[in-house]
This record gives structure tokens, sequence and C-alpha cells, in this order.
């Protein structure tokens, strides 16, 4: 890929052929002088169907095939009250299928669309394990890198309860075997709490919060069973920062995101105002108000200021589509048609389970009978659910409605996806509608389709 921090802004002129609006011409400049961007619009850089400079969005996925398995998945959204949906689908690495279904915001009339992009709570831990494996690539640590200590990548740490912390290795922090205790709770979700046991008058950093859980004995040594740890990803976001001397957002999107297609994937903002443009709004189960994160008493929704979202970071902070979502997957899943951000080393890595009831890394399941690899992720407002195959469908879907069964409630989301899909009775075969990857070799480029050129 050549230089990747470069970034890019898009503009695009809509057609009309023989009526139809949605084609568009698309120009996309890179600049080293910019930060921030939004590409406010999906295309596809697929080939098949004569599609290559149309517009992505619900339209192109209306295909009677399709009817069946939409009509299951609406009768599904009705019944849990699920506001707004998305849902993208995989074939031998081939965008073939993705609509929204229902409200992306209910209030404001806006319907469900596929660039729509939405939280995806601790699916967003896969993404920082591809952060880790790339730095891993890149020469700059190992899996066996130790974290706290003297010679640790974080050693400015030096207040720590339980020596053993000095033991804690990366790959311990990716499949939750570093031993971090949850006796106080999740310190992460009862930040007005950690507020007021260490006396403090802001919001807690990221470092604070990883010193607060230093200040408590681990539950066991570490290396031993596994305990789901959300402290222990954002302490692999610090990891990320330490060692690559860049933010974490900044890093991920330059090294792993941007290289592999994936253009509007950011950390989530707290408030419905603060809202990205295209983000949908998110619904909680119920309507009960906590105290506000910020520990000035205010009583707030948790999906919008009562929980610390853009706090989570690594450990549940991203925001994305599903397209780009399995965009990233078939850019770590070792297959040839999409180029890999990750070498092959480190794609075999994230799946190595080393003993029964670990995690892989980043990923929460790994079967090796059927090479399924699953990824899910739920908090107020938001569910998830990844589900890829080596043979066969692949997909991600996400929600921006919870439901009160919590983490549970996404195993109903992949039997649901999983048996709606058994109302297909052929997937399209002529059409891949993944972005195409812009060469970043030059400081200023223009991108047009192959099919497209002025």
């Amino acid at each position: 890929m050549g230089c990747y921090k470069y970034i890019f802004s898009c503009s695009y002129e809509t057609h009309s052929n023989n009526g139809h609006i949605g084609f568009a011409r698309w120009r996309c400049n890179f600049s080293a002088s910019h930060r921030h961007y939004r590409c406010p619009h999906h295309h596809i850089g697929g080939a098949g169907a004569g599609l290559s400079s149309q517009r992505l969005d619900n339209s192109l996925s209306d295909l009677p095939s399709m009817e069946r398995m939409e009509r299951y998945i609406e009768r599904w959204m009705s019944r849990y009250g699920i506001k707004g949906a998305s849902l993208a689908v995989m074939r031998d690495e081939q965008l073939i299928y993705c609509k929204g279904f229902g409200w992306a915001d209910q209030e404001m009339e806006r319907k469900a669309d596929v660039g729509d992009i939405y939280r995806m709570a601790s699916a967003s831990k896969l993404i920082t394990a591809v952060g880790i494996m790339k730095l891993v690539d890149e020469g700059r640590l190992t899996l066996d890198s130790k974290v706290f200590g003297p010679e640790g990548i974080l050693s400015h740490f030096t207040e720590i309860k339980d020596k053993r912390a000095h033991n804690i290795t990366v790959r311990h922090l990716l499949n939750h075997t570093s031993g971090f205790s949850r006796r106080m709770g999740d310190p992460m979700f009862r930040i007005a709490d950690v507020m007021r046991w260490e006396e403090l008058d802001t919001t807690p950093t990221a470092d604070e919060l990883i010193a607060f859980q230093l200040g408590l004995r681990l539950r066991g040594a570490p290396g031993g069973s596994a305990q789901y740890s959300n402290v222990g990803y954002l302490v692999l976001s610090r990891v990320i920062e330490q060692v690559s001397g860049m933010g974490y957002e900044e890093y991920l999107q330059e090294h792993v995101l941007w290289p592999a297609g994936c253009y509007d994937m950011h950390i989530a903002r707290n408030y419905y105002q603060e809202r990205y443009p295209g983000e949908v709004k998110y619904y909680g189960h119920d309507e009960e108000r906590i105290e506000s994160y910020d520990g000035t008493g205010t009583m707030r929704l948790r999906e919008y200021g009562g929980n610390n979202i853009r706090g989570l970071q690594g450990a549940g902070a991203w925001v994305a589509s599903p397209v780009e979502m399995l965009r990233l997957v078939a850019s770590i899943d070792g297959k040839p048609n999409v180029p890999d951000v990750l070498s092959a080393e480190s794609v075999a890595a994230m799946r190595d389970i080393q003993r029964k009831g670990d995690y892989a890394l980043g990923w929460a399941r790994y079967n090796a009978s059927n090479g399924s690899l699953i990824r899910t992720g739920t908090m107020s407002g938001t569910c998830a659910y990844i589900d890829y195959r080596e043979k066969g469908i692949s997909y991600v879907f996400f929600t921006n409605t919870s439901n009160y069964r919590g983490a549970t409630f996404t195993n109903s989301i992949g039997r649901m996806i999983r048996d709606a899909m058994t109302r297909v009775e052929e997937w399209p075969s002529d059409r891949d509608m993944f972005v195409a990857v812009p060469d970043m070799a030059a400081d200023s480029l223009s991108l047009t389709s192959a099919n497209d050129v002025s």
C-alpha cells in the first residue's frame, strides 16, 4: 500500500440513466493536511452486474430471491421492538447483499440504509486485536511482551498492588487471562463510582481507570483461567498508543482500516447531538436513567451520557457500518481475493485457542471443525453480531436497539439470521459490491472506477 498516512475526501456527481438516480462519478483526493473526513456514500468497486460506478444503497439488494428472508428479519425486529438494523452478507470475500431495515432515526423519520454507521460495543475488541497484531507484524512488540513492571510497555504504572501483574503479557490481555478482578464490578461502566472511590474531580482518564484496576488484587495468576475483561482491552488501547507513538484511533485508521478499505469507522461520541453524519439514533430497552458518567449527578439514559461510551476505546467504542466491518473481516481471513492487512502468521495467531475455555484473540469463539469465527457486542442501544465462515456465507448484523436480556440476546440474533438465510433459495453469484481500495502512495491523487474513467 505504500504510505497510508493521507486523508481522503470524496465528492460525486449524480447522473441519470434512463430515469434511474444513483449512478455517480467519484473523485477521491488524498491530503496530508486534513485529519477528519466523511465519505458520505459507499460506492461499488467490485465486478459484475454492471454496478461498477453505482452508489451503494438499499435498492441494489432489492431482489426477489431475498424477500422471504427480509420479511423474516422484519418480523423478528417487530417481535423484539428493534427500531433499526443493517445486514451485510459476504461469500468468498465478495459482498453480495447489504440492506438497512426499519428506522435509523424514527423521530427524524430517517429510514435505515446501507451506509448508516452503528456503535458495535464489544465487537470493537476485534479491531483492537487487529491493531495489536499489526504492531507484531511491524516488529514493534510480541504477544509475549510484558505490559507492566520496570521492563513492561506501560512501565509508568508503578503503584501495583499485586506484583503478579508484572507477568501480564499482551497475549493475556487479548484472550482475557490477565487475572484482572471484577470484585468491584466493571469500572468502565462504574465511572461515577470510581470518581467517588478515588476522590476524582473529573472523569477518569484511561490511565486512571487502569491504575484503579491495578490497585486491586488479581483474581488469579496471569495465564490462568479466562474471565472477560473490558479493562484488559483498555490496556491494549494504551499499549497501541505507547508502542506506536500515535493516538489509538489514529493508529488503527492509518495502519489498519484505511488500507483495508474502511473509511467511515470512528471512536464513538457520547451524546445524540454529537453523532457522526450518517450515524443512527440508539434506543435502550427501557427509559431508565442512571447517574451520568461525568460525576455531575445528572440522570441520563445509559446510551446517551449515562455510560462513557467514548471512554471505552478499544474495549467497545467503535462505530461502523456492517459493510465496512465485513470488509475488515475479509482483510484478516487469509484468503487472496481481498488483500489482508496482516501476515498469514498473525491471521493464524488470532484463531489460536491454546486451551479449552480460552478465547481466541479478538474473536469470541473459533470452531476449527467448520472454520467459523464469532464476535458479538451489546450494550444499551446496540447489538452486534459478526459471523465469519471459511466456506459459505459470512455476515455482519448491527441493531440500534438493545434488549433486556443483554449479552445473551446476541445468541438469538445469530440463530435468527441463520434461520432467515434458509429462506433464500439462491444467493447472487454475479457481483461483488465491495469498495475498491485506493492506492495511497502519493500525497494527492484521484480515484475513479475502472469503468468510469474521465
